[in-house]
C-alpha cells in the first residue's frame, strides 16, 4: 500500500476492487487483499513495516511489526499483526488485530452505530473506526488520515512487506 497525497476518495472503493488491487505502484497503491492473503499464508514469512509522513511538520515515522498475516476471502481478509519491534511510532494497527477488512459494500467493523468504511469513505480493516486510517479521506473539513500520536495527521503513508529469514 502506499500513499502519496492525503487526496479524498482514491481508496473509497468496493470489496471487488480491494480483492483485486488498484492503483500504480508509483503513485497512490493497494496491492489487492487477494495477494496479499496469498502472499501472507505461510504464517511468520513476512513482516511488516508502516512509513508515515506527518502532515504538520513532513517528518517521517515508522511502525515495525513482526507478525503480519490477511486471511482469506472467506474469513474477510482479517488481519493478524503483533508484535511491534521497531520504529518511533506508536503501536496503532496493533489494535486492530484479528479484525476483517470492511468496505463501504461490506461492512465487517466492529463499531455498531454503522459502517466505519462509509464514515471514513475507505476501506480498511475497521475496529471501531479506532487508532489508525490509512487510507481515509482527508479534505479541507476532515482529518481521517491519521495514526495515532505520534505522528497524527498524515500527509503519506508507505506499508511495506518484508520477508523473514527463516
Amino acid at each position: 500500500m502506499q500513499r502519496n497525497d492525503g487526496s479524498a476518495g482514491f481508496f473509497n472503493r468496493s470489496w471487488a476492487q480491494f480483492r483485486a488491487g488498484f492503483g500504480k505502484p508509483t503513485g497512490n497503491y493497494w496491492l489487492g487483499n487477494e495477494l496479499l492473503s496469498q502472499l501472507t499464508a505461510t504464517t511468520g514469512r513476512y513482516k511488516l513495516r508502516v512509513d508515515l509522513q506527518q502532515r504538520s511538520t513532513g517528518a517521517w515515522y515508522s511502525a515495525e511489526y513482526r507478525t503480519f498475516r490477511v486471511a482469506p476471502d472467506a474469513d474477510d481478509y482479517a488481519l493478524r499483526v503483533a508484535g511491534l519491534a521497531a520504529g518511533n511510532a506508536s503501536d496503532a494497527l496493533g489494535r486492530h488485530d484479528g479484525v476483517a477488512f470492511s468496505t463501504f459494500d461490506r461492512d465487517n467493523d466492529l463499531w455498531r452505530s454503522g459502517n466505519c468504511a462509509a464514515r471514513q469513505r475507505a476501506g480498511f480493516w475497521w475496529d471501531d473506526c479506532g487508532a489508525c486510517s490509512l487510507n481515509g479521506a482527508r479534505g479541507p473539513a476532515t482529518a481521517h488520515f491519521w495514526w495515532s500520536s505520534p505522528p497524527g495527521h498524515l500527509q503519506a503513508t508507505r506499508v511495506w512487506l518484508h520477508c523473514r529469514r527463516i
